[in-house]
């Protein structure tokens, strides 16, 4: 039998945007999103808030979710994403004496990301090969082709001179990691300490979906977002 845990990161020294993870959105607690998704998508034997704060673990386990001890390190805004996974990890399994072969994380300030969503990359990682898959947006009407460094005169550095004269449809799709959901074989997980394993492929999801909130220009295209979502019905 395949166990899989869901880690849902949410630090509460956020510097950008104060308390994020607990903001309201929606009529909700921003993190209470990512919670009652990973609940709803019935794909994990345990849904942990990983969390070095306790009104944070009181919102999460509101929501819904298990919040049996705070995150002992990896708890600063220099510690990556996969290092907080690999803490909360090792901590879930001591206390419950359980294994897990499937690990998954998702970050609090991705709230969009609903229970269908997860499914879809869940049923990719498992009928694939690689050890690892990470969640990607394609790039939209911001052409990342397209792209330049502004030099102090104002001169552009263009980053790929060979594309800036070609037609948008022209050019491949690209894709931008998201910190939606990244999924990952323990072992190897454990082993790398990355997500960002050989063989690691990307999962694209709408953008919508794969939204990162990280400042208020983010907030507050995100309050927009669940307002859409809402009034169509639900982000389930």
């Amino acid at each position: 039998m395949n166990r899989r845990i869901a880690i849902i990161l949410a630090r509460g020294g956020s510097k950008r945007l104060p308390r994020k993870n607990v903001l309201p959105l929606g009529g909700r607690p921003m993190l209470a999103w990512s919670v009652e998704a990973a609940i709803d998508a019935s794909c994990f034997d345990r849904v942990l808030v990983s969390t070095d704060d306790a009104e944070i673990a009181a919102v999460a386990r509101e929501a819904g979710a298990e919040v049996p001890f705070l995150r002992d390190a990896a708890a600063d805004d220099q510690a990556p994403s996969s290092a907080a996974t690999r803490v909360a990890l090792l901590q879930a399994e001591a206390h419950w004496t359980e294994r897990y072969d499937t690990v998954a994380q998702l970050m609090a300030n991705c709230p969009l990301r609903n229970a269908h969503d997860i499914r879809d990359a869940m049923t990719a990682f498992e009928t694939g090969a690689a050890p690892a898959q990470i969640s990607a947006f394609r790039f939209g009407w911001m052409n990342p082709w397209w792209a330049a460094r502004l030099q102090a005169d104002g001169q552009p550095d263009w980053l790929f001179p060979e594309a800036r004269s070609a037609r948008s449809q022209d050019l491949p799709l690209l894709y931008c990691p998201s910190g939606a959901l990244w999924l990952a074989e323990r072992n190897a997980f454990l082993e790398s300490g990355s997500f960002y394993l050989p063989g690691h492929t990307l999962h694209p999801m709408d953008w919508m979906s794969a939204m990162d909130i990280d400042d208020e220009a983010d907030f507050a295209m995100a309050e927009v977002g669940m307002a859409l979502r809402l009034r169509a019905g639900g982000v389930a």
